[in-house]
């Protein structure tokens, strides 16, 4: 069997990186290949995660209802390769107990990030599938294989999306795969977003609303990027699964794997959440620039309703007392008119 590549992408997060790779090397799929990219840290991450895989450290859990996905702790030490993306990238070694770590030098963005890791198994692995997957997430030990499952089963699918559930909140779904989007008002709602994780649902009608899969569990079909193409740079942060899916139209579907189930923080990196109120002015900025520069480039006759909904955003981040990410979007809404 191919090793099925894995790509976690790391940026001042170690302590999430460490408790994600716990459970991933829980996983019963039979081979992996697991590849973190350093999205340029500086908080020392790579070494951390290098002592770890030692056995110098532990990870954490900061919800105890999941620690039996990750404790007790896999047996160590765990051979680990570390490589310099600006450098050669030597060929790998099939052991899915080996860790590669890639220093990516500089954050230039997420979908930035994974390409590295992309660019890296399109070049050394022969692979069918790859699984991009969030720092911030705990995984269930069948969660690769129910992906990978529905993959073979759906040929059209180019993606497949897990069961999304709250990290804090285990009970409640976050997405049920991906998120269903507006053009007209430039704006995604997730799927079944805060319905509890044994509610109902028809899996022809989940997968008809997707409209793309949320970047936190993506297994990939490598015919999709060879024929799609790596994910768009432009953005830094957010929309890049949106852009992927609108490319892919035509030629490859989006789909959903119920039975894969992951646990995601959400955005504790970069302090995104799902409430508005309680975003951060770095991912309150990306997700109202991103708004614009999407549908510039793919829905220009929906500009009209997008600078509206622009306006709303403005009057809601002044009722909040956010004047600082008022004035924010007041500047982009004038700077990319």
């Amino acid at each position: 069997m191919l090793p099925l590549p894995i790509i976690i992408l790391n940026y001042n997060g170690w302590r999430d990186t460490l408790e994600c790779l716990e459970s991933v090397l829980k996983l019963a799929h039979p081979s992996i290949q697991v590849i973190v990219v350093d999205n340029g840290s500086t908080d020392d991450s790579v070494n951390i995660i290098k002592s770890w895989a030692k056995g110098e450290i532990q990870a954490g859990c900061d919800n105890p209802l999941l620690k039996h996905f990750t404790f007790p702790p896999v047996a160590k030490p765990i051979s680990t390769r570390i490589l310099e993306v600006d450098g050669k990238f030597e060929a790998p070694i099939m052991n899915q107990r080996e860790l590669i770590i890639i220093r990516a030098g500089v954050n230039r963005g997420y979908a930035a990030g994974i390409n590295i890791g992309l660019k890296y198994c399109l070049a050394h692995l022969k692979f069918e599938y790859v699984w991009l997957l969030n720092n911030d997430t705990v995984v269930t030990p069948s969660a690769l294989s129910a992906l990978v499952a529905k993959m073979k089963l759906d040929p059209t699918a180019g993606i497949v999306g897990s069961t999304l559930l709250y990290y804090q909140k285990p009970e409640t779904i976050q997405a049920r795969a991906g998120a269903h989007y507006n053009k007209w008002l430039a704006l995604s709602r997730h799927i079944d977003v805060f319905r509890p994780s044994q509610s109902d649902y028809r899996l022809a009608d989940i997968e008809n609303r997707l409209s793309y899969v949320c970047g936190a569990s993506m297994l990939v079909r490598r015919e999709f990027i060879e024929q799609v193409g790596l994910m768009s740079e432009e953005y830094f942060l957010y929309f890049e699964e949106l852009d992927w899916a609108v490319r892919a139209e035509g030629r490859f579907r989006m789909a959903y794997a119920p039975e894969s189930v992951v646990y995601h923080k959400e955005g504790g990196s970069i302090g995104s959440s799902s409430a508005g109120a309680k975003k951060s002015k770095m991912a309150d900025f990306y997700s109202q620039r991103n708004r614009v520069l999407f549908t510039k480039k793919y829905y220009r006759l929906a500009l009209p309703t997008l600078y509206l909904g622009l306006i709303l955003s403005i009057i809601n981040r002044i009722r909040r007392g956010q004047w600082h990410q008022a004035l924010t979007i007041a500047r982009i809404a004038l700077h990319l008119s």
